[in-house]
């Protein structure tokens, strides 16, 4: 296998190697207007234009729009997405440019219609190094500098090698470190570190000028605020500087049932108010939680499961009982490593936890873990779903952050009535539902997050459309909900968001004071517009 793997990267490596050798060998259309600029700027042979190129670049994992880029640049180090940014800026019309990861957006937000899409794995790999090459601890610094292509995933497995881990995680590690810091980057850790834009200390980011700048909170403090949340709006990240500490060696993974919204947020709250002296405060490192719906099947279950099939028959008639919407509380407590106590300290604090907490008795389920394979314990479902082609297939998501007054309210309206009223068929993807601490996140970021109390919730709807038909109706569907909100007077925002035009990001996303602020520092960073345009919040130069 890596002989294999040595091998066809090689071919690769030659391939990119001849195309700077002889620019005209790539498939060029009439059309292409990018063609003089880059070649005088010494970008043009690391540019695509061909049909299976552009392809992959107009498509992404929600599989719910098709915007069609023009070309793709597939860049060899940073300076060639600069060369191609100040190229684009001294067009009289400038062209868009997006960044792109690994596609895992579900609106099309890293798309760029007759632009360029800029391959960010390409990184380092065609610069003769590895990617590897752009992952580097530091043991005695306690962070690690990762390229902002690189996966989580090797984030974690590089920091683990040293015995060292980051602190905020996705619940997804298959993700880019860039992708994830221009959003938020939000898991079960989030109550206690933060999001991961609130651990960070330094970021290499490419303005929409095409400068190369360094910044942390001491120096360009504002793009460095900027970057972090901003959608891909100010710059690209090509470098993150991600503090670690030590890492755990285990994690005792739990997952608890409850026949009801009040019981489960309660004891959530319990869970992550760790300044609140309670018998459970803090107990948990990691607190997410979950709506069952009957009958949900494959497709509601990815994310993980670890039951066998007596349990699972058990927890669906427990369902039916419950009218068919149970709530499941899902956390672990790490363990063992050279920072943290050892295999009885947590048997202590689960016998605690499952003595104090007011699940249905009878329906907790433990199982213990390595910390690497509680983290990435998202990664089997994807491979299950692969396999039984449920993987690339529309993804109409709804992710919404709601204020913990109205949490209740919410689970009312949605989980016992909007998603019931199908029948009961469930709604084809998992439903989380978990809280965070305000005092995490950073309110001079571009993020947008419920400030008005203490405790907010995040709920994401992630359904995936199986049969013909689903996709309108789910799409309806998350419309109703959105109505609902707004109609039930429950203030609320959206993760990952997604609009059809700036009215939308400007009244109902950014609010007076957030718009100007964000229109400020788009007109200093970026004021031809030419990134990222598939969030549909820029779409033409700044006045």
């Amino acid at each position: 296998m890596i002989m294999a793997a040595l091998f066809v990267l090689g071919c690769f490596l030659q391939t990119v190697q001849g195309a700077r050798a002889d620019a005209d060998a790539l498939a060029w259309t009439p059309a292409s207007p990018f063609r003089d600029e880059l070649r005088d700027l010494g970008v043009a042979a690391l540019i695509r234009d061909d049909a299976e190129a552009t392809a992959l670049a107009s498509t992404d994992f929600g599989n719910v729009t098709v915007a069609p880029a023009a070309a793709v640049l597939y860049p060899s180090c940073p300076a060639d997405i600069a060369a191609l940014l100040r190229a684009s800026c001294a067009r009289s019309s400038p062209f868009p440019v997006s960044a792109r990861g690994r596609g895992h957006s579900v609106r099309g937000q890293a798309a760029a219609t007759d632009g360029v899409v800029v391959d960010m794995p390409s990184l380092g790999r065609l610069g003769g190094g590895s990617t590897a090459s752009r992952l580097s601890v530091s043991v005695e610094g306690q962070y690690i500098d990762a390229g902002g292509e690189q996966l989580w995933v090797d984030v974690l497995h590089a920091a683990l090698a040293h015995g060292l881990t980051p602190r905020s995680w996705t619940d997804y590690l298959h993700l880019t470190v860039g992708g994830t810091l221009s959003n938020a980057g939000i898991s079960g850790q989030a109550f206690r570190h933060g999001p991961q834009i609130s651990n960070v200390q330094e970021l290499d980011v490419i303005t929409g000028l095409g400068e190369i700048v360094t910044c942390s909170k001491e120096k360009h403090a504002d793009l460095f605020d900027a970057v972090l949340g901003g959608l891909g709006q100010f710059g690209v990240i090509t470098r993150a500087r991600i503090p670690l500490i030590q890492a755990p060696a285990r994690a005792r993974w739990v997952r608890l049932f409850y026949t009801g919204a009040a019981p489960l947020t309660g004891d959530q709250e319990r869970l992550i108010g760790v300044d609140l002296g309670t018998a459970v405060s803090g107990l948990m490192d990691y607190v997410e939680g979950s709506v069952v719906l009957a009958d949900q099947g494959q497709v509601g279950s990815w994310r993980s499961s670890f039951f066998s099939e007596a349990d699972a028959a058990r927890i669906a008639a427990l369902a039916e009982e419950a009218g068919g919407v149970l709530y499941c509380l899902e956390g672990a407590l790490y363990y063992g490593g050279a920072a943290l106590a050892g295999e009885s300290d947590v048997d202590k604090r689960l016998e605690v936890l499952l003595r104090e907490l007011r699940y249905a008795r009878g329906f907790a389920f433990v199982q213990d873990v390595s910390y690497a394979g509680f983290l990435d314990r998202v990664r089997d479902g994807e491979l299950k779903l692969r396999a039984a082609g449920l993987w690339d297939v529309p993804h109409p998501w709804l992710n919404l952050f709601l204020p913990r007054s109205r949490v209740l309210d919410f689970a009312a309206g949605v989980f016992h009535g909007i998603l019931r009223r199908d029948g009961g068929t469930g709604p084809m993807g998992p439903v989380l539902v978990y809280p965070m601490n305000r005092d995490r996140w950073d309110g001079n970021t571009s993020a947008v997050f419920p400030e008005e109390e203490e405790v907010f919730y995040t709920v994401g709807i992630l359904r995936s459309a199986v049969s013909e038909g689903d996709l309108g109706r789910l799409e309806e569907q998350n419309e109703e909900i959105l109505r609902f909100c707004e109609e039930a007077g429950i203030p609320c925002v959206q993760y990952l968001p997604y609009y059809a035009g700036q009215a939308g990001w400007e009244k109902k996303h950014f609010g007076p004071a957030k718009w100007a602020r964000f229109v400020e520092r788009k007109r200093k960073y970026d004021p031809k517009a030419i990134l990222s345009r598939g969030q549909r919040i820029f779409t033409s130069p700044l006045a």
